[in-house]
């Protein structure tokens, strides 16, 4: 009974596992765009840590030439999440609605997603894992959800359907 409720008070007090922490130190070397220039849209997406020390990802999305989306991905070495059931996102946006975005795997063509609203406030956003559904180039895929196990990358997308100038900073990410 006793290794019972050490075992009970380990998973109640675990420690959040630090994803990124964003600080005026941050390499953003493993951070890039991807614009819908990738199929010859007009969006233009920036990263950058700003004089706050925050993660910074602003720009414009155009619908012209099909485009519509901007997003900002982080890639790293593979990371097992099987003990974790969310995401936790201290951010400020503008009001706007993004994509959080996971891949199990770099070379996956489909990515896990979840919308969220921001209030143009700081704000810590929660987004359970289990609750991401795959998706492809804006279709919803015949899959199950996320399957919880592994993550290689993450991103921050916009896509809104509508011409519209955007800023989210980021300041830390984690699993919990």
């Amino acid at each position: 009974m006793k290794t019972l409720a050490i075992l009970f008070f380990f998973l109640v007090t675990a420690p959040d596992l630090e994803v990124f922490n964003f600080d005026k130190n941050s390499s953003l070397n493993d951070w890039r765009i991807v614009d819908d220039v990738v199929m010859g849209g007009r969006s233009d997406g920036n990263f950058k840590i700003n004089d706050s020390g925050h993660g910074e990802f602003s720009g414009i999305v155009s619908l012209e030439n099909n485009g519509g989306f901007s997003s900002v991905r982080y890639r790293f070495q593979t990371m097992d999440v099987s003990n974790f059931s969310k995401m936790i996102i201290r951010l400020k946006g503008d009001g706007k609605r993004y994509q959080f975005r996971l891949k199990s795997k770099q070379n996956e063509r489909q990515s896990y997603i979840s919308y969220f609203e921001t209030s143009g406030k700081w704000e810590t956003i929660e987004i359970e894992l289990s609750s991401m559904f795959p998706t492809w180039r804006g279709m919803t895929l015949d899959m199950p959800d996320f399957p919880g196990k592994t993550i290689e990358e993450l991103a921050f997308l916009i896509s809104n359907n509508k011409a519209e100038t955007f800023k989210l900073e980021i300041d830390h990410i984690s699993l919990k």
